[in-house]
């Protein structure tokens, strides 16, 4: 893992870490002191301890066991600093082994059913609801009516003759004629419109850059434990000459253009237009007849069928055996 012991920061001066708690605990190393019987907490001030009915004075590192729990002394602040304790640990804790039994395996007898046999009758009822359809046979229903006879006549084909009584006769323009209202104008000329500026644009006065400068930078390095920090605050840009630009589009207005044209009128001959007619239908009349019978009544049908009865039989109630488990037992060793 990458450590830093010291930095320099921009003006060039290194600064170097200090840990006084590091130090005072590394201060002439650690050493066990032993079991005590005198009562220590963590944050305690006690100076002296008693040690298999020994008196020993607290030194800088020493640890020392109370009630399960662990304590090193301090000489920077004169404390005893609580750093273990074994108070939830289990009897496995001061054990390399341990041995218990269980069973791993067996075998499950198969469980029994025991129950009584006991008749049970099903009923066919008439239902419309029902899921039951007896067999059977439908008897052929018979149709009961009277004859008719239908006659008539009807034309069923001939032909018809259009005559046309009266003409109108209809112009159309196709040509010029030499005189008449005009109906169109075919060609012209159109007068172009006369452009003015009717408002100048906006325009605004800006300062030039000729050179835009540089931006400020900060960087960090780390070498042989040391974070260095620098510094550039960067130039600014230099102006130039003022210029001015346009900010706004200026309006503008235009004449109304002009169309001049001929204008010509086209007419044709008399053309035929038929206005009235006459038509005629000339047919052949044939006979028809029709015969049958359009109505009456059906019989009603009737069922035939056989009777069933539904019976069977059923185990309605009973009990389980337990089954019992037959295994092996055999020890298991943690370590």
């Amino acid at each position: 893992m990458p450590e830093i012991a010291k930095i320099t920061l921009p003006s060039g001066t290194t600064y170097y870490f200090k840990d006084e708690t590091a130090r005072a605990a590394i201060a002439g190393g650690t050493s066990f002191l032993g079991v005590t019987t005198t009562a220590l907490t963590d944050g305690a001030t006690t100076a002296q301890i008693v040690i298999d009915g020994q008196t020993v004075s607290a030194i800088n590192g020493g640890i020392a066991i109370y009630n399960n729990k662990e304590f090193i002394y301090a000489s920077s602040d004169s404390k005893w600093h609580e750093i273990g304790d074994t108070t939830d640990l289990g009897n496995l804790a001061y054990k390399d082994t341990a041995t218990g039994s269980y069973t791993p395996e067996g075998t499950v007898s198969a469980p029994t059913f025991t129950g009584s046999s006991s008749d049970v009758t099903i009923t066919a009822t008439d239902n419309a609801s029902g899921n039951y359809q007896p067999k059977g046979t439908v008897s052929k229903p018979a149709f009961t009516g009277e004859e008719m006879t239908a006659t008539g006549s009807f034309t069923p084909s001939g032909s018809v003759t259009v005559t046309t009584n009266a003409t109108t006769n209809k112009t159309a323009t196709v040509a010029p004629a030499s005189s008449g209202t005009a109906t169109y104008t075919p060609s012209g000329d159109v007068s172009a419109p006369t452009i003015n500026v009717a408002t100048a644009g906006s325009t605004a006065t800006v300062n030039s850059i000729t050179d835009v400068g540089s931006l400020p930078a900060l960087t960090f390095s780390v070498a042989d434990e040391n974070l260095t920090i620098e510094w550039s605050a960067g130039t600014l840009p230099t102006k130039g000459e003022n210029q001015t630009v346009k900010t706004g589009d200026a309006a503008y207005t235009a004449s109304q253009p002009t169309f001049t044209g001929t204008g010509v009128r086209l007419v044709t001959g008399n053309i035929a237009v038929p206005n009235t007619y006459t038509a005629n239908f000339s047919g052949t009349a044939g006979e028809v007849s029709v015969s049958g019978t359009p109505a009456g009544s059906v019989s009603q049908p009737t069922f035939t069928g056989t009777k069933a009865q539904l019976s069977g039989t059923t185990t309605a109630a009973g009990s389980v055996s337990q089954p019992t488990f037959t295994g092996n037992a055999k020890n298991v060793t943690v370590s």
